[in-house]
């Protein structure tokens, strides 16, 4: 659905009245079919007694977001990166596309001085849909003040985003020991195009396993793809993704959408598969399916999901089993049945659909709450059960996507679900199938048991 009021804000008119009015002005962000981030630098600078990251960080910007220019925001960052060639600020350099900042070495509260000097001098170099990283360790990791401080940079990100103007978003990314090699996919992810509804989100990764090689132009060249709920809206545009991206995408939808389902999978050169995903034997006809047609898949992604809004003293049974039965309890199931039956090969991907409101809850939701709330449960269970087979699992929990189901929502609550977040706009449901994209990444094996919203930083929930 058209947001008009975004549309109307880019005209000379629209944008002066709206300054005068003091009324939201969200930018047109761009995103992967516009192409790659355009110009810009991309500056580095690193903060205390040992800024443990800063070579890795500099070689691997300088390889995934190739900048005109990689910039040291000081002569000491510089030294910490000597075989990199990074000049130093100028004056007449043209705005920054990313600042990254490596705040691995940050131990004492004085040591956030750093931190701040940082970004207070430069956040205003930053360019139009510019980029900001914060990389640290875990603070699990990490022994007394050292915890503190590590920790404390989540309040930093999080009010930081929620200053940035024109478009820019900004993360905070926990890298753990030994995996410290991992963080490409994730850079590359954050540092373009393709996360740009996403924005003060927290993201941890774990050592895994390093691919011996990857196709950053197709990455999941010969990976297959289940996805559920993909004969519309967001299934359809996850399905579409993955696929740009090289999968075999296998649709799953149930039989009354088959016709829908059928075009979507043939327009992808993909598989069909009709299915109640509730039926008592349908995890097993699913596994079944995959072993016969494909071996196994690389990708599970459950998307499938429905509503069922009712406030709780009103709310019948059948609207509450429903709902837990669609968008809880077929996901474990199928995710149980396919692990059982060597169905997801090794280094495979289990990703869930979460929501906002399994974060913040939402009146009238309750069931709906609980069930997404589970997904990210299913993350917490799921990300650790099965390291000898290297499966990660992750979710997104989108905010307000411009689909079928928000276009009926009214008016003025719809216009407030678009305003009510940092970029002051709907998300479109290739944000969050580009996200999903990223979790099912052969280079992303570190990111497990992250569930990462995609909300444009929504005022709601943490």
């Amino acid at each position: 659905m058209t947001d008009r009021y975004l549309a109307w804000v880019q005209t000379a008119w629209g944008s002066r009245l709206s300054k005068t009015l003091s009324l939201p002005q969200p930018s047109v962000l761009q995103r992967r079919s516009d192409g790659p981030h355009s110009g810009g630098n991309v500056l580095l600078g690193g903060g205390g007694a040992k800024a443990e990251l800063v070579s890795v960080l500099a070689s691997t910007a300088r390889e995934h977001l190739t900048p005109n220019k990689l910039l040291a925001a000081d002569q000491q960052t510089r030294q910490l990166m000597p075989t990199h060639n990074a000049e130093l600020p100028d004056n007449n350099d043209p705005p920054i596309a990313c600042l990254i900042y490596d705040a691995t070495g940050l131990q004492s509260l004085d040591d956030l001085a750093g931190l701040h000097h940082f970004f207070s001098t430069h956040i205003r170099m930053l360019g139009r849909g510019g980029r900001v990283m914060i990389f640290a360790r875990p603070p699990e990791q990490c022994l007394a003040s050292h915890r503190v401080v590590q920790r404390a940079l989540e309040g930093f990100i999080r009010s930081l985003c929620k200053e940035l103007r024109h478009g820019s978003t900004g993360q905070l990314i926990y890298v753990a020991e030994a995996a410290e090699q991992l963080i490409d996919s994730t850079l590359r992810f954050f540092g373009g195009t393709r996360s740009a509804y996403v924005s003060g989100q927290v993201v941890r990764l774990l050592p895994a396993d390093k691919p011996p090689h990857i196709n950053w132009a197709l990455p999941l060249a010969g990976k297959k793809a289940l996805v559920t709920g993909a004969a519309r809206g967001i299934g359809a545009a996850i399905a579409k993704t993955l696929a740009a991206d090289g999968a075999h995408v296998i649709g799953l939808d149930v039989p009354a959408a088959s016709k829908s389902l059928d075009t979507q999978m043939q327009t992808l050169g993909g598989d069909s598969l009709a299915l109640d995903i509730t039926e008592v034997g349908a995890p097993d006809a699913i596994c079944q399916y995959v072993k016969e047609q494909h071996q196994a898949v690389d990708i599970v992604v459950h998307n499938a999901g429905i509503t069922r809004d009712k406030l709780l003293a009103n709310m019948d049974e059948q609207r509450w089993q429903l709902t837990l039965d669609i968008n809880l309890r077929a996901p474990l199931n199928i995710n149980q049945a396919l692990i059982n039956g060597d169905a997801i090969n090794d280094s495979g991907r289990i990703i869930g659909v979460s929501s906002i409101s399994g974060i913040a809850g939402n009146a009238g939701q309750t069931n709906y709450s609980t069930s997404k709330a589970g997904i990210i449960g299913m993350v917490d269970a799921f990300a650790a059960l099965y390291p000898d087979k290297n499966i990660s699992c992750n979710a997104v929990a989108p905010g307000f996507i411009e689909t079928e189901m928000t276009a009926k929502v009214p008016f003025f609550l719809r216009q407030a679900g678009r305003r009510m977040n940092s970029l002051k706009q709907g998300g479109l449901p290739v944000d969050v199938a580009e996200t999903i994209a990223w979790m099912a990444h052969p280079a992303s094996g570190a990111v497990n048991g992250n569930t990462v919203r995609v909300c444009g930083q929504s005022l709601l929930g943490a």
